[in-house]
């Protein structure tokens, strides 16, 4: 086993993967921006380092200032999350010249799915459907020729990353070279790589993805299918497993399909295959290969009985693909809600700010994956995921009550979330019968229709309650008339009993 572990990544992530190395008895090492100095990802690491200023390009995509820390701490390996440079070919390339191993695929197959051109020409090499679009990256002059054989409507997609980034809907030829220069601005300042392909947009799909595991020899298994479809903009905003309804045919054609792409590229670890699927004709196409842990992952662990960090962290220590994942099979449903610091009610707009009271759910089949804590600074800097709540069920519905039960309990105040979405979401009809496509949020959900629930009055009850306690805990402390707080006269008593 791998005896310590540098943790390339910040968040809730960080955290996640912290807590895996800690079970599996890894030190582990954290690095951290400006931004991040008191973050909790730092206090619970075994050692922690600091790698540049708040912006992600100058600390957590700085490939030099990350490979340093893992000199100094003496760190064996690394495990780099999700996002920033988990899907980076240079970045592992560059770990492996330093002795370091990569809790993840190889650079090689980086390289050849972590870019998504090159996932879509193994797709078709394996026999796998995709979708009409560009077999290579294009230039502003070729984009006009390629979108007209094409067609639109259209997608602009980043060529490397993944979470929705680097992406544009483009619904004429007006709007093509603005949407080209956005995207690529916004590939290039989230993947440090601005190259960006077309492909055919599909009308109404449902966004279907597959978890598969290798073990970097040929040898790759399924752990099953994740619905995706409820996204803003090309971000996942719900994932579920297993996706509801699904035909079993289709189910198994899916799984058949991943697997035959993850074997071609004799992949390693834990990646994930999307597809698009069309429930009229029952047909799907290939999308994209996230070569690296999803956001997503813990309703697979949930449904599957397995811990996918455990698992990555046993393979890269040696271990066969048996012995990595053990016992496993699917049982019950499990769904995800991504809280982030965005106000659904205001055209998701990103919110910043220091977290007031919080009270995170608990209680049977309910899971937190989170880094929040009262106190914690939200920058504009990452991205806005804040946590991730979980709720797993012997059944769909239970596991919806679940959920339902976990979101009413949730307090968060100091800064707008997305919960008020999901508490929408989880008594809206067309959701609970399952009814879902990547078009549900531009479809259903009226922000401006919604009623001031009951819920609302009891969170602005408890942030007011939070202010008075923090007021009284002020005044008996000391504060004088002008404001300054005086030493208390107990915490004087205390310090001279610890220095006795």
């Amino acid at each position: 086993m791998l005896r310590r572990v540098l943790v390339a990544n910040r968040g809730e992530i960080a955290v996640r993967v912290i807590r895996a190395c800690r079970e599996l008895g890894i030190e582990t090492v954290a690095v951290y921006s400006e931004a991040d100095r008191d973050a909790l990802h730092v206090r619970l690491a075994d050692y922690a380092y600091a790698i540049g200023p708040a912006p992600a390009a100058q600390s957590y995509l700085h490939i030099d200032a990350i490979l340093d820390a893992a000199r100094r701490s003496g760190a064996q390996g690394i495990h780099p999350g999700y996002g920033f440079l988990s899907e980076n070919a240079a970045f592992a390339t560059a770990c492996r010249a330093a002795g370091l191993t990569f809790v993840g695929p190889e650079p090689e197959t980086l390289a050849l799915m972590g870019d998504k051109v090159a996932a879509r020409r193994l797709a078709v090499e394996a026999g796998v459907p995709t979708a009409p679009g560009t077999p290579e990256p294009v230039a502003d002059s070729e984009a006009l020729r390629a979108a007209r054989e094409i067609g639109y409507p259209l997608l602009i997609k980043a060529a490397a990353g993944g979470g929705g980034k680097g992406m544009r809907a483009v619904a004429s030829e007006a709007e093509l070279l603005v949407a080209l220069a956005t995207a690529r601005r916004e590939a290039a300042a989230s993947f440090g790589e601005g190259s960006v392909y077309l492909e055919k947009v599909i009308e109404r799909p449902r966004h279907i993805e597959v978890q598969v595991f290798g073990d970097g020899s040929g040898n790759v298994v399924h752990l099953g299918e994740r619905e995706c479809s409820i996204q803003r903009r090309f971000q996942k905003v719900v994932e579920e497993a297993p996706a509801p309804g699904l035909p079993a045919h289709v189910r198994a054609a899916l799984f058949d399909a991943a697997v035959r792409a993850a074997s071609r590229s004799r992949y390693r670890g834990a990646g994930t295959i999307e597809f698009l699927y069309e429930p009229a004709s029952e047909r799907f196409y290939f999308m994209e290969v996230n070569a690296r842990l999803q956001v997503e992952h813990p309703v697979t662990e949930l449904v599957w009985g397995i811990d996918l960090v455990h698992a990555q962290l046993r393979l890269a220590s040696g271990a066969s693909l048996e012995e990595a994942l053990g016992e496993r099979g699917p049982t019950g449903h499990a769904i995800e809600v991504r809280v982030g610091a965005e106000d659904p009610l205001t055209a998701w707009v990103p919110s910043t700010g220091r977290i007031g009271a919080l009270r995170e759910p608990g209680g049977p089949g309910v899971r937190m994956d989170s880094a929040c804590e009262p106190g914690l600074e939200v920058t504009p800097h990452y991205d806005p995921l804040l946590a991730k709540l979980i709720a797993h069920g012997r059944t769909r519905a239970e596991a919806v009550q679940r959920l339902r039960r976990a979101l009413d309990e949730y307090v968060l105040t100091g800064v707008r979330t997305t919960l008020p979405f999901h508490r929408w979401l989880v008594r809206d009809h067309v959701f609970l019968a399952g009814d879902l496509s990547t078009a549900f949020m531009a479809e259903r959900w009226r922000p401006d229709e919604l009623p001031v629930t009951d819920e609302a009055r009891g969170v602005a009850e408890v942030a007011a309650a939070d202010h008075m306690g923090r007021e009284r805990a002020r005044r008996l402390a000391g504060a004088g008339a002008d404001g300054a707080v005086q030493p208390s006269r107990w915490r004087s008593a205390a310090r001279v009993e610890a220095l006795r």
